[in-house]
């Protein structure tokens, strides 16, 4: 089956070329260029404040105090405060900061006390750098901790501290503490209006879904509310880890979430009929995401009954938007719906075990490790061996670009390198002009407030914002002035030259596509939910609950491969033409699970069930995707067909899946273009 006309066709094949007047003109990349794309996110104009005061405020003390180099010291701690203030709910704020600063504090100690002592430093810092690496894994809280431990360690190894030992740790801490502070402030008045918020804006994001069924932008619209539905759990089920009690906030939040996953379904249902529902329906849901936003239902009357329902899907709304409407005005979240379909968190002692067996079994944690490692090891190995004037800015780059999360590791070489340069031109226009003092609190507090502006546009334009600001803090603690611009450029030029050779060309699987492996678990993962789907009366209860459950994981990992294609996609060649030619398949198991969940919603509606044999031979069909996915990088086109009736509720998800076998069906083994079994495709 051909692709539709309003597929999502994604992005295009790495590397460009424009032709004018007869000529042809070769442009920057297509990586690069995607790269250096600033997002639409906008501005998150309260952590502006915070940063700008968070840093600068630390540094005016100081030298009110007559101690700048204590000042510039909280500073620091402030700006990587700053950069681990990520979190919407109040109660991740309080981890999301304080725990990276108890790796901060225990890194700035070791590296203190390996300060000048050459191979050992070496050694010391390499064994962080794996471990700061491996944590990577675990999750996002662990994530900044690595990176604060790894980063504060080069500090304390790099930098003469005050003394004595604890002077440093102590002011970093305060620094972060006092950012920590500023982010809390408004808890007291608004301790639960993140997660009403996040609830809300699921609830409008599926409105918007509703309203575009059947059109072209469905796809859009359907990721966006996956993506709220994400963002909303996690600010839940992370207040849920810490309280195993039944108050009634967490209660509320629960049961507002899991009544609309009927209505999500519901949506893929009533998009494969080419049907929008009546504009009342996005209107009912506008209402309850306003009544969620406002924490009760005081002065909002109940919406109106929808229109009587003629279909399957039609029926399969209604009924939904119904029990929406009951829970959102309810006072009463008791019930049993209030249960939370993603399952309760496990105690703390078995979450820790089984999550450092992860890390510990995992092969890409030890291969991430390793390679960090291996980078901050050759940085502090030359830094050692050749006279560098503060050479830890050259193991600060490494870990700049290595540290952050799974990315391209290439691509963040060149963004920091290019971010780097803006961000020093800033400097040296600073620092040529202001003396040290106080005239340098100002410059902070506009410097530092771009920091959160440019950090949500790109990595390289977080780099041009931090860039300055560090520099401005470390000229306050070694005095050199506009002396340091050229040496922190050539420093940085080392590091990232470091990152591309020792973290990205040594490594093999820098030039295979490894994204293959991720799609085909998700495409197995799409069998299972067939089966499960279909395989047995599942109409309610314990089956119900289960295909939710199965349902969410798989939207959640697919919007999970979604962004590792989109890294993969600022690769060069042969990484982000490879990503490239795999897109459509992305989309066609999207395709297949939103087929899949539409078939299974119109039969719990009064369809007729198809026979066993058809929902088993499709998943038999996904199983062989998957398995060819994997063993393979080249795309080969296969022909299939499916039995079934072609009136049938199983028809759509037929059809997806011979859209996705034509689209990519590698071949067992290595595939090439001559493959018997069928050509190659793209």
């Amino acid at each position: 089956m051909a692709r539709r006309a309003d597929d999502d066709t994604g992005p295009h094949l790495p590397g460009h070329r424009t032709r004018s007047r007869g000529r042809w003109h070769t442009g920057p990349p297509r990586w690069l260029v995607a790269g250096l794309r600033p997002s639409a996110t906008p501005v998150p104009w309260p952590a502006v404040a915070r940063s700008a005061v968070g840093i600068a405020a630390p540094l005016a003390a100081g030298f009110a105090a007559d101690r700048p180099a204590y000042g510039a010291l909280a500073a620091m701690g402030a700006l990587f405060g700053v950069i681990g203030d990520t979190a919407d709910a109040y109660r991740m704020r309080v981890l999301n900061i304080a725990v990276p600063q108890l790796f901060g504090v225990i890194g700035v100690t070791v590296g203190a006390l390996v300060h000048g002592h050459g191979w050992l430093a070496v050694a010391v810092l390499t064994t962080v750098g794996l471990v700061s690496g491996m944590n990577s894994s675990i999750g996002a809280i662990a994530s900044v901790s690595g990176l604060q431990l790894l980063l504060n360690t080069v500090i304390g190894a790099g930098l003469p501290l005050p003394k004595p030992w604890w002077t440093a740790p102590l002011l970093l801490t305060t620094g972060g503490l006092f950012v920590l502070l500023l982010s809390l402030l408004a808890w007291p008045l608004r301790a639960r209006l993140p997660e009403r918020a996040a609830v809300a804006t699921a609830y409008r994001a599926l409105a918007d879904q509703l309203e575009a069924a059947g059109s072209a932008t469905y796809e859009t619209t359907r990721r966006a509310t996956t993506d709220a539905l994400n963002h909303s759990y996690d600010l839940v089920l992370a207040r849920r880890a810490s309280d195993h009690g039944r108050r009634s906030s967490l209660v509320r939040h629960v049961a507002q979430l899991n009544v609309i996953i009927p209505l999500v379904e519901a949506a893929s249902a009533v998009h494969h009929t080419g049907r929008r529902p009546p504009p009342q329906v996005a209107a009912t849901l506008r209402g309850l995401a306003d009544v969620v936003n406002e924490g009760h239902a005081e002065g909002h009357p109940p919406p109106p009954e929808p229109p009587p329902a003629s279909t399957e899907a039609e029926r399969a709304v209604v009924a939904a938007l119904r029990h929406a409407v009951t829970v959102v005005h309810s006072s009463d979240h008791g019930h049993p719906y209030a249960d939370d379909r993603l399952g309760y968190p496990a105690a703390l002692r078995i979450r820790v075990r089984r999550t450092a067996h992860s890390v510990l079994h995992s092969r890409p944690s030890w291969q991430y490790g390793l390679r960090l490692a291996l980078c901050v090891g050759v940085a502090q190995t030359l830094v050692s061996i050749v006279p560098v004037p503060r050479s830890y800015w050259v193991v600060l780059t490494v870990t700049f670009v290595l540290k952050p999360d799974f990315g391209s590791v290439f691509s963040r070489a060149m963004t920091r390198a290019i971010g780097t340069v803006v961000g020093l031109v800033v400097a040296a226009a600073v620092l040529s002009q202001v003396p040290i003092g106080w005239w340098d609190v100002p410059f902070v507090i506009v410097l530092a407030g771009l920091i959160p502006a440019m950090t949500v546009k790109g990595y390289a334009y977080q780099t041009a914002a931090v860039t300055p600001v560090i520099l401005l803090i470390s000229d306050v603690l070694n005095g050199l002035g506009f002396a340091l611009i050229v040496p922190r450029l050539v420093d940085s030029l080392i590091g990232c030259a470091i990152v591309v050779v020792a973290g990205y060309l040594l490594w093999p699987e820098s030039w295979h596509s490894r994204i293959g492996d991720r799609l085909a678990d998700v495409i197995e993962d799409a069998a299972a939910y067939v089966a499960c789907s279909f395989g047995g009366s599942g109409a309610t209860g314990q089956d119900d609950s289960a295909r939710a459950r199965r349902r969410r994981s798989i939207y959640r990992e697919l919007s999970s491969v979604r962004g590792e294609f989109q890294r993969a996609l600022t690769e060069p060649p042969p990484m982000g033409r490879r990503a490239a030619a795999w897109w459509p398949l992305v989309v066609a198991a999207e395709r297949v699970v939103d087929a899949t969940t539409a078939a299974r919603v119109r039969i719990s509606h009064g369809a007729p069930s198809p026979a066993p044999e058809e929902p088993a031979a499709i998943a038999r069909q996904l199983r062989e995707l998957a398995e060819g996915v994997r063993s393979s990088e080249t795309l080969v086109r296969v022909d299939m067909e499916l039995e079934g009736a072609e009136d049938g509720v199983l028809t759509p998800l037929r059809q997806e899946v011979r859209a996705a076998r034509a689209i990519a069906s590698p071949g067992r083994g290595t595939t090439g273009p001559g493959d018997a079994r069928g050509r190659r495709t793209s």
